[in-house]
């Protein structure tokens, strides 16, 4: 657990991703490209793009810096009332203890929306990971719901101005998130929203980014990270490391 972080019962959210271990070559390639580490709690160089400000790279990754470098498992929530800190620690050692570790597939660059993110390459010989990520996922989405609180109206108002279909509306009033289930897709979030920049500088930070991660290792997915929110708006920041089987 990393002892700079405040006491994790205090924390406003928790979230459990998937996040390469601290000090490897896959967690510091995303965290300088983020501009922080989620571990040491620091502000990190951030690569230099001819032709984009540095000023302008970083507040293009802003939104993704204040979450970490990771892929989300289990979306951020707060605790029901009456629920421990210690409970959900718990909790995602036992989700933890029945997964297996496995190779995520190869990631490349992707448009998605108004961002930019690392998603696994598609195809016939990466299936089997890409089912085992999906079942990760809804692993720690089942088992952990009912150690959230309920959102507010006020969330459930945030996350339906987005636009969600009727599929994602359901899935977001029973499991607090919209992207789950069917309608998970595993990625690492690198930009966005991409529209704060021109076209060419939007052309630019995409082939950058291409270029930065063409020889990022293979990721193994071998355990569950468990990040805070300490306070609202702050920082996520990295809690544990549980490794599973």
């Amino acid at each position: 657990m990393n002892e700079a972080t405040p006491p994790p019962g205090t924390a406003y959210r928790y979230a459990i991703y998937f996040a390469p271990s601290p000090g490897t070559l896959g967690w510091l390639a995303g965290s300088h490209w983020l501009g922080r580490c989620a571990a040491l709690l620091q502000p990190l160089q951030q690569l230099d793009i001819e032709g984009v400000h540095p000023d302008d790279l970083h507040r293009l990754t802003a939104a993704p810096r204040r979450y970490g470098w990771h892929a989300t498992l289990k979306a951020p929530f707060a605790l029901a009332p009456g629920v421990e800190w210690l409970q959900l620690h718990h909790a995602v050692q036992t989700v933890a203890s029945r997964l297996r570790p496995f190779d995520i597939p190869p990631l490349q660059v992707e448009r998605r929306g108004d961002y930019l993110a690392l998603v696994p390459l598609a195809g016939p010989t990466t299936a089997a990971a890409q089912a085992a990520l999906h079942d990760v996922a809804q692993a720690c989405v089942t088992a952990l719901q009912p150690l959230a609180a309920p959102l507010t109206d006020a969330e459930l108002a945030r996350r339906r101005a987005a636009g969600l279909s009727p599929e994602q509306d359901a899935l977001l009033q029973r499991w607090g998130y919209p992207f789950v289930m069917d309608e998970f897709r595993f990625h690492m979030t690198l930009a966005g929203p991409m529209h704060q920049l021109d076209a060419g500088a939007q052309a630019l930070v995409h082939a950058a980014a291409q270029d930065y991660f063409s020889d990022l290792p293979t990721l193994r997915f071998n355990s569950l990270a468990l990040f805070a929110e300490p306070t609202p708006g702050a920082d996520f920041v990295l809690l544990d490391h549980i490794e599973v089987g």
